[in-house]
């Protein structure tokens, strides 16, 4: 069961986690990541992701259907928000459940590795002093998601 959902509100992750591990009686793992606007000491006030809908629902799914396979999991959520989030807002939340640990962690970083250079998404910091800035890609982001070929 793969589920991909893109919104502006936030997400309810002891909701998610419980809707993940029963999807099957076979879950014997799962492995959870959720990410959200840091402080980074500059006066960062607010993160605002844009997105292309229709295809940014696409790619998050091709790529949890390519997590599934490679990693023979039972179970994909990936939830994505949109609009903008203040400080300490939760962000995206990756859920993966399989029949043992090893391939739910590996499918949760791969997943993260993955949304990070290949989902569409255009991000727009602002800051306390009124300044905005648009977020390039990083040069670590890009290394980490070659690492899975």
């Amino acid at each position: 069961m793969i589920r991909v959902v893109v919104q502006t509100a936030a997400f309810d992750l002891a909701g998610e986690m419980e809707r993940l591990s029963q999807i099957s009686e076979n879950v014997g793992g799962m492995s959870v990541f959720m990410g959200q606007v840091r402080a980074q000491g500059d006066g960062l006030e607010s993160l605002t992701l844009e997105h292309y809908p229709g295809m940014t629902e696409k790619v998050l799914t091709t790529l949890a259907e390519e997590a599934g396979s490679r990693f023979s999991l039972l179970g994909c959520t990936v939830i994505h928000r949109v609009g903008t989030m203040r400080v300490g807002e939760p962000i995206v939340f990756v859920g993966t459940a399989s029949g043992h640990r090893a391939e739910a962690l590996q499918a949760t970083s791969f997943l993260i590795d993955r949304l990070k250079t290949g989902a569409p998404f255009w991000k727009c910091e602002r800051f306390t002093d009124g300044r905005k800035r648009w977020v390039e890609a990083r040069d670590t982001d890009d290394e980490a998601a070659a690492l899975w070929g």
